[in-house]
């Protein structure tokens, strides 16, 4: 008796141990192409030369769109900052939507130099449904078609002074739709939460869009600093992007109608990153709920654009594996673990001893190599990118050691967002400026 029950509970781990093999080589094989990413990353910064003398390029009429909410306290930099861009000021306009604002933003704004519009609606909340309304006011007063392409911005940012001219360079091969640019960050040294999300974005620039640029598949827009052209406005009737993670939805849009999105390695924009745990989980909570939002709206629509084949096809299978909730397949193997733990505490004592060392053996394996890849990904980052990242060298290490833990929260937040119901929300910015920065 003691033999067969002991021998039952060896067959259930060893089943789960199978199911573990199979889920983690099925995630292997879908994501293997992005260590080509990483490897073609590396290879083309090795090979990247200096440039000699640049041919020049027609200059194109663009305007800066802001989507600002009780921002007085930085809006002001990021619109110095677009005044100092190195390129003539009559073909380059800011705009400002003043949304839903409390304090003086659209004030600040406007001394600052900015065209303002005011919005005022408490239905429809957010980003999306700013820049969509700004869209039409501007068609309406007859002002859509001056522009040939609209840089949108986030409240926050401050732009390097070349931004627009090198935006404008790479919007001259007449390749694209819309460009997506360098993604650094102020305040990577604020604390652990800050360098978590600037090593994600700078790992995002480096080793998934600059691969992808090379490539010559569809990059993904990644919240601000973008650039979107005129035709793109006129064709959609404004921005019908307004789902939580409105800017993964235009980049899945794009893939799944064969729109072209590229990279300009050479336009940064910095980005203030949250330091409080409490906004960073509402702020990854909407992104983890967006990105289910997004399945739900273009799954069929990718499967479909995969099977065009090509870099057409790469582009949407690129984008559809990126947004996939793979994220609770690994959550499923913890549970698991977990749930087998937990029923394995009504076994017998002798049978506890045994069992319980292999599946806590198997939990502390799968931990361990997530922490240990997480650090990998961070240390090829912090390696490529340490002239561009504004802290010194004891932040940085400090970043690249709780960069996985940063990571892990996410599992939490992934399973809270399939059931809880999320909505826009503000996060609050404050004037952090490095004095390696523009401005």
């Amino acid at each position: 008796m003691m033999h067969t029950t002991f021998y039952n509970w060896i067959t259930l781990i060893r089943w789960t141990g199978k199911i573990e093999f199979w889920i983690t080589l099925i995630l292997g094989l879908v994501y293997a192409y992005q260590v080509w990413y990483i490897v073609s990353g590396l290879i083309g910064l090795w090979k990247e030369k200096k440039e000699g003398k640049r041919e020049e390029v027609p200059l194109h009429r663009f305007a800066a769109v802001i989507s600002a909410r009780n921002e007085s306290a930085v809006i002001g930099q990021l619109i110095a900052s677009l005044k100092q861009q190195r390129y003539p000021q009559e073909l380059f306009d800011i705009y400002v939507i003043a949304d839903n604002c409390t304090d003086d933003t659209a004030e600040v704004s406007r001394k600052a130099g900015a065209k303002v519009f005011e919005r005022f609606d408490h239905v429809l909340i957010g980003k999306g449904y700013a820049l969509d309304w700004f869209f039409h006011q501007l068609h309406q007063q007859g002002m859509d078609n001056e522009y040939e392409g609209f840089m949108v911005f986030d409240a926050d940012n401050i732009v390097d002074p070349n931004f627009v001219p090198e935006m404008n360079r790479t919007y001259s091969t007449g390749h694209y739709d819309a460009i997506t640019s360098y993604r650094n960050s102020k305040n990577f040294d604020s604390n652990w939460i800050s360098a978590g999300y600037s090593l994600w974005y700078l790992r995002e620039s480096r080793f998934l869009n600059y691969p992808r640029q090379l490539q010559k598949t569809n990059c993904a827009i990644s919240g601000t600093g973008f650039l979107v052209s005129s035709e793109i406005i006129r064709e959609n009737h404004g921005w019908p992007f307004h789902l939580l993670t409105e800017d993964i939805q235009f980049s899945a849009d794009c893939a799944s109608r064969g729109r072209r999105i590229g990279y300009c390695d050479k336009a940064m924009v910095y980005d203030e990153q949250p330091t409080s745990f409490k906004q960073s989980w509402n702020q990854r909570l909407r992104w983890s709920k967006g990105f289910y939002q997004v399945d739900a709206h273009y799954t069929g629509s990718l499967l479909r654009a995969i099977f065009r084949g090509g870099r057409e096809g790469f582009s949407a299978y690129d984008i559809f594996v990126t947004v996939a909730p793979a994220m609770l397949l690994t959550i499923s193997l913890i549970i698991l673990n977990l749930f087998l733990f937990g029923i394995c505490l009504a076994a017998p004592l002798w049978v506890q001893r045994s069992v319980l060392h292999i599946i806590t053996g198997d939990l502390f394996d799968l931990i361990v190599r997530y922490y240990f890849g997480m650090i990998i990904v961070g240390a090829l980052t912090l390696y490529t990118e340490r002239k561009k990242i504004n802290a010194s060298i004891p932040a940085m290490i400090y970043g690249l050691v709780t960069f996985p833990l940063f990571m892990m929260t996410y599992f939490p937040i992934a399973l809270c967002a399939l059931v809880q119901k999320v909505e826009w929300t503000p996060i609050a910015h404050h004037a952090v400026k490095s004095s390696r920065m523009p401005v």
